[in-house]
């Protein structure tokens, strides 16, 4: 690489994601990179599963000279709705990745589930296949809200296919949704229990926000006032730490030995290497670090892949933007980060952040000692305020 304006020591860990775009439906709050196969296909027409694997497997070994070399501590399979392709085809992706890649052999491998795409059976065929952590997109389980939410599943569904998670996999996560249209603090707190009384050891739960380019952003649902929605996560706060889980990060709840891998790499301002349609990655070098995005609509994505041309974006990170970018991330979690590991990976000096920082702890978001810094409960509640802090002036 040519010379840049960093200088890293070291490179953080890296974590594969890899984006299978199909649903079955796209939810009117979705504004994630997914595509409803009935609406773009043939009817009775399958899912390309070869053709998208072929795609896959041709984006990773034209992305190998970036990430030679290192190893892969976690992977992590997202969409759309990764369980409409078979486990079959889970099987021969993930016998790609370690064809190509040097994945660690304790990784953590995540699967994106919906219970509307459940069969029995189908989550222990992902286990066989090499999954180790499932992800369960429940959102509710009342089943009012769930139609108000658009979701395929209702609440019947949802439990058994979080009972059969439970039985195939030694950690899994639910997704939940509050604040939902017409929801009062008791729908929330029943939510709650019914996730909490099925026994996961991971738990993330979600704000319901009126993304732009969404059906809901063009028609908004009535949601509840903002003092409502405080009182239903202090009160998700509860439940769960009545529970034995800790809130580890904003939006993410874990029993002991239960965080999401991925997910913390992500917030320590680790690497990652996206592939498939639409994906973003994240790459240190020794002198800078690199945004990458991939084509967006999947045949599009499927013809540049096999092409060697996936990549339709690839941005150096500006070093003014480097602490902001840092702690969007790191601020997220309940233990803040390390002084070291801000300058391990970003490459920049303590008085990038020195302004920041001071203004934080005079504000009361922030505590710090010599080694570390992190967000106290009205950095936690005022976090947007906090992470503004270090934009570029």
């Amino acid at each position: 690489m040519r010379p840049g304006t960093l200088q890293l020591s070291s490179l953080p860990p890296l974590s594969l994601y890899i984006h299978l775009p199909w649903c079955l439906k796209k939810c009117p709050y979705c504004d994630f990179n997914s595509h409803e196969w009935s609406a773009t296909s043939a009817p009775g027409q399958a899912l390309p599963e070869q053709a998208y694997l072929d795609a896959l497997r041709a984006d990773l070994e034209a992305a190998l000279p970036l990430i030679w070399g290192r190893a892969v501590h976690s992977v992590f399979i997202g969409g759309g709705t990764p369980s409409l392709f078979s486990p079959e085809a889970i099987d021969r992706l993930l016998g790609d990745v370690r064809a190509l890649l040097k994945l660690d052999a304790d990784a953590e491998i995540t699967l994106e589930a919906n219970p509307g795409t459940f069969e029995k059976d189908r989550f222990r065929a992902f286990r066989q296949a090499g999954v180790t952590r499932l992800s369960i997109g429940v959102q509710s389980f009342n089943d009012q809200h769930l139609k108000a939410l658009g979701r395929v599943h209702d609440r019947a569904q949802a439990i058994a296919a979080v009972e059969e998670a439970a039985m195939a996999f030694d950690t899994f996560n639910l997704d939940l949704m509050y604040a939902l249209p017409g929801q009062k603090l008791a729908g929330c707190e029943a939510d709650v229990r019914t996730a909490l009384a099925l026994g996961p050891p991971h738990i993330s739960i979600y704000h319901l926000t009126l993304e732009p380019n969404t059906y809901f952003a063009k028609y908004p649902p009535v949601l509840p006032p903002e003092d409502d929605a405080y009182a239903m996560l202090d009160r998700i706060t509860e439940l769960t730490g009545e529970a034995g889980m800790q809130r580890y990060e904003v939006s993410a709840y874990a029993q002991p030995g239960h965080r999401c891998w991925h997910n913390l790499n992500y917030w320590q301002f680790g690497d990652y290497l996206g592939i498939g349609a639409g994906a973003h990655s994240k790459l240190s070098f020794a002198h800078r670090v690199v945004r990458q995005v991939r084509a967006r609509e999947p045949r599009l994505y499927m013809e540049k892949a096999m092409a060697g041309q996936a990549v339709v974006s690839s941005e150096e990170v500006a070093r003014k933007e480097l602490p902001f970018e840092f702690m969007l991330n790191s601020l997220r979690l309940r233990e803040g980060f390390e002084l070291q590991q801000f300058m391990d990976r970003t490459g920049l000096p303590l008085s990038a952040i020195a302004s920041g920082l001071e203004q934080g702890e005079r504000q009361g978001l922030i505590e710090r000692d010599a080694l570390r810094v992190w967000p106290t409960e009205r950095g936690f509640d005022f976090l947007s305020d906090l992470q503004a802090l270090f934009l570029p002036g």
